[in-house]
């Protein structure tokens, strides 16, 4: 005997709404993957709420604490989605893989399933124009002695060639051949430093190099379909100079963006320490500072999670434009 929750739908919604009353605020249900996605969607959403209706933004299981993508878009394949009923996921892959696997034509031809465009939320968190923002948060030193768009501008034209090769594989179904984990390790900067950051940018520069002259050599009658899917991925709005922006986001944030956040936050916070000693008259008053600026010491993974400087982001954006069209529709069909 199925239970009630289990055939929750947008017409129920819908229902419950309308016994609410027509000046009542009409509730929409978006499902989201984690918990973590539940701020980032609040602040995709909160700009259309208004006095006739409200977004409240969920896991699509309370009880039974089920996550991620597939149980998000089981709300598709049982039709539950709907006017008052969205789902709002992580485009991963299927954004580019333009309907090559049914989850990706999930995603793109639901009109109420919602997707971010670049891989993940991590990489919105990552967003480079926003980073020296964060690093002020953690640090209170405003000095700008890194140029996060500049690094990452470089990093994603380096990149940009094998990530076309990574689509192409996983468009084709040959992931297994050169899969993403794969594609993460070669793009792995390592050995960043501050002073010198066209190190570890040369250190990918080879690596990918390598791989690219691998795969040339194993798929020689592939030019002209690696072209084609290029052309393609520029249309679809990915560039060479932000290719980051569409690479795993867990990788992005984990294994690149936070350990240079680490090192350009210690040069920062010693140069503020730096100050502090100087101006200090005396040891007491020197104690003291220092002491107080220790406390509003932050953790960058955790600013990181919280920062919203992606929301002129031109992706953002597109998602924002989405939602609004979708309310339009919604609002056409209801009046």
């Amino acid at each position: 005997m199925s239970r009630l929750k289990d055939n929750i739908n947008s017409q129920y919604i819908a229902a419950a709404n309308a016994l609410r009353g027509k000046k009542a605020r009409r509730r929409i249900v978006a499902y989201v993957e984690s918990y973590d996605d539940i701020y980032f969607w609040r602040t995709v959403l909160s700009r259309f709420e208004d006095d006739h209706r409200y977004f409240e933004v969920m896991l699509p299981s309370k009880g039974e604490l089920k996550r991620g993508k597939k149980s998000v878009l089981m709300n598709f394949v049982k039709g539950q989605t709907g006017p008052d009923m969205i789902a709002c996921v992580d485009a991963d892959y299927d954004y580019l893989l333009q309907r090559a696997t049914p989850q990706s034509a999930q995603v793109l031809d639901n009109p109420y399933v919602f997707h971010t465009y670049v891989y993940a939320i991590e990489n919105y968190q990552c967003y480079a124009p926003s980073l020296h923002d964060v690093c002020v948060a953690i640090t209170l030193n405003d000095h700008r002695i890194f140029d996060f768009r500049e690094y990452f501008r470089l990093f994603s034209e380096i990149c940009f060639p094998l990530f076309v090769w990574s689509v192409w594989f996983y468009r084709t179904g040959n992931h297994s051949l050169f899969s993403i984990t794969d594609f993460n390790r070669l793009t792995d900067p390592g050995g960043f430093t501050v002073q010198h950051p066209e190190t570890s940018l040369n250190n990918v520069r080879r690596k990918v190099g390598t791989k690219l002259r691998e795969l040339q050599h194993r798929y020689p009658n592939n030019k002209e379909t690696y072209l084609k899917l290029k052309d393609e991925l520029l249309l679809l709005g990915i560039t060479p100079q932000t290719t980051y922006l569409y690479i795993q986001g867990h990788h992005l944030f984990d294994a690149v963006v936070a350990p240079i956040m680490a090192k350009v936050c210690n040069v920062l916070r010693q140069e503020r320490q730096n100050e502090i000693t100087q101006a200090a008259a005396h040891k007491t008053q020197k104690r003291n500072e220092m002491s107080c600026y220790e406390n509003t010491r932050q953790d960058i993974k955790t600013m990181l999670k919280k920062n919203t400087g992606y929301q002129h982001c031109p992706q953002f954006l597109q998602v924002q434009e989405n939602v609004s069209r979708y309310l339009e529709q919604a609002s056409s069909t209801t009046t």
